[in-house]
């Protein structure tokens, strides 16, 4: 039997309040019940950024998983923030701190909503910090209704691995108000209708891909042949 290859997830913080009279990590369960599933054995990463490199010796793969807020513009080279931009700055930086690791180390890598921007933004790319303001006649992004269900639908790229592993179109949900520009160093491998780019991913690693939608809510059949196609990966 096949030993489970160990997948780091990055968790999302709150501060002091709520749920708990202190500070406190997060991390929706459908996020390990997907890694789980495929044959993986989900961890979850505190935000350390300086014990980045001792965590990715452990790991065979890493995920950087979505959450309400949105990477530093100051990160791709604007000083202009939009109103609607929130930061939560030390999980920025232990997300950038593991993802400049596993890159350099070719580690499998799925960056998840706002996972995927910030990929974009380690590869050299942009962001649009608010797609109402930047794109005329954009689809609604931010869906109303349940994850569990599709909002639209995404054109996947020929010639791209997510093509390879998905095909031609996927049904997507989608929970985002912010959305990659420039790709950097990466390729474009999704698209909405609107023209929104909905994946990237970079062809010289071994799996690097970012998807702007939640495939751990198994909303198409795609979904989890993405997940698949990255636990298989972490197995070389």
């Amino acid at each position: 039997m096949k030993k489970r290859p160990l997948i780091g997830l990055t968790l999302d913080a709150e501060p002091a309040g709520g749920w708990s009279n202190y500070p406190w990590y997060a991390l929706r369960q459908n996020y390990t019940e997907a890694v789980n599933a495929h044959g993986g054995l989900a961890v979850a990463l505190p935000h350390d950024a300086a014990l980045a490199e001792e965590y990715l010796d452990r790991l065979d793969g890493l995920i950087v998983t979505g959450g309400a807020f949105d990477v530093d513009p100051a990160l791709y080279g604007e000083a202009e923030r939009h109103e609607t931009v929130e930061l939560k700055a030390d999980r920025t930086t232990a997300e950038l701190a593991f993802l400049q690791g596993a890159l350099r180390r070719n580690m499998p890598v799925l960056g998840i909503c706002g996972g995927q921007q910030l990929l974009a933004v380690a590869l050299g790319g942009t962001l649009h910090q608010h797609i109402p303001d930047a794109i005329p006649d954009a689809l609604e992004h931010e869906q109303k209704t349940s994850h569990y269900e599709p909002a639209h639908e995404v054109k996947i790229l020929a010639g791209t691995r997510l093509y390879d592993i998905v095909g031609p179109v996927m049904k997507a949900n989608t929970s985002h108000h912010q959305a990659v520009r420039a790709p950097g160093r990466s390729v474009v491998n999704a698209l909405a209708a609107d023209g929104v780019i909905e994946g990237i991913e970079d062809p010289t690693q071994k799996f690097c891909i970012g998807v702007q939608w939640h495939p751990e809510y198994f909303v198409d059949a795609g979904d989890k042949a993405i997940y698949q196609a990255f636990i298989a990966a972490c197995h070389d």
